[in-house]
């Protein structure tokens, strides 16, 4: 594509006041396109600067695209975080689940709302800083990991569809977070050593029991091993996650083992916390899961018994699988070897080779 034709193509590009939003503005903007950067704001409840960072990660963002001498616009979306986020969000812990929303964030705000908006800007295509690439094969659009593997987070955005993938580049995709940082710092960047986020999407890092008490009311009860004996008090199922160590409050041992304890699973019904001693005892491990609200990138079904990867939460190495029954709305899937401490609300995602193929919500 030559300059001048560039030079007519907007790009509005999400700057969340991070060092990986501001370097894929800059990359935008070498190439010759018509850059402009867009702020989100979405939460607004409690947003202080003891958790929630917005005001700075703001005033981060407009530093930088005054280093870069590009336009800025802030958007408020709130309302649609809460709506298509927060409340699913808080459904879910209800439930007894452990979800994950930072893939529902990028599917209804980051790649949605956003995308939405910005073509009332004039926008031809959005750009955020994920560690992700985009290729395009014939007419379909595919999703492929970040060259970093250390920071991909192609597992955070299975749930994209061909239009959003259309619209959307990641500049940083084929770059090492090293290179990212260095780029940052030799433009003398305010924000190159800034740590990245970490957190609840949007919300930011806050001490979570005390945060979903606001919502949620909680319901004490008894910590059980599989063979029922109490061995402890918990403060309310939403609290804890399966194959989680800290936090449980159980002291001592049980017949001389002196192996930890980890969540192995809740009995809903019965209000009961289900653990168990030793990072690898069996109930932590699972031959197999099943899905559902499954989503598939290219719009097409995989095959079913073909070998793929899968993950079952961020940064887990890719683990052999197939998928053993598909269906439109539930799939199950069958490891090479057995997944440890596999989470019902979690999200499975299947690769083949560099390509997320999509995936679903973990139920069992």
């Amino acid at each position: 594509m030559s300059l001048d034709a560039m030079k007519n193509q907007r790009i509005v590009v999400g700057m969340s006041g991070g060092v990986d939003s501001s370097v894929a503005a800059y990359l935008l903007k070498q190439q010759g396109y018509d850059v402009v950067g867009l702020f989100m704001k979405n939460w607004e409840d409690d947003d202080t600067d003891d958790y929630c960072t917005s005001r700075q990660d703001f005033l981060d963002a407009v530093s930088v695209a005054d280093v870069l001498d590009i336009p800025m616009d802030v958007v408020n979306f709130s309302t649609e975080y809460k709506d298509r986020v927060f409340s699913h969000f808080l459904a879910e812990y209800q439930a007894g689940r452990t979800p994950n929303p930072d893939v529902l964030c990028n599917a209804e705000i980051k790649f949605k709302a956003f995308l939405d908006h910005a073509h009332t800007l004039g926008a031809d295509y959005i750009a955020t800083g994920h560690y992700a690439q985009v290729r395009k094969v014939g007419d379909t659009f595919q999703l492929l990991k970040g060259e970093d593997g250390n920071k991909d987070q192609s597992y955070f955005l299975y749930r994209l569809n061909q239009q959003q993938l259309a619209s959307t580049l990641f500049p940083v995709g084929h770059l090492y977070k090293r290179e990212v940082r260095k780029i940052a710092e030799q433009l003398k960047l305010p924000n190159f050593s800034k740590k990245d986020s970490t957190g609840i999407c949007f919300i930011g890092e806050r001490p979570f029991r005390e945060f979903l008490n606001r919502y949620l009311p909680h319901q004490p009860g008894e910590i059980q091993t599989p063979d029922g004996k109490i061995v402890g008090q918990h403060l309310g199922l939403m609290y804890y996650t399966i194959g989680q160590r800290q936090g449980l409050g159980i002291g001592g041992t049980r017949d001389g083992n002196d192996e930890p304890w980890f969540v192995s699973g809740k009995d809903m019904t019965r209000n009961v916390l289900r653990v168990v001693q030793g990072h690898d005892h069996p109930d932590l491990l699972k031959p197999s899961l099943k899905a559902t609200d499954l989503t598939w990138i290219s719009g097409r079904q995989p095959h079913c018994n073909w070998v793929y990867a899968a993950k079952t939460r961020y940064r887990q190495a890719d683990a052999p699988c197939a998928i053993v029954q598909l269906s439109q709305d539930q799939c199950e899937v069958d490891f090479a070897q057995d997944q440890w401490a596999v989470t019902p609300g979690q999200s499975v995602v299947i690769y083949e080779s560099r390509v997320c193929l999509g995936g679903g919500v973990i139920i069992e």
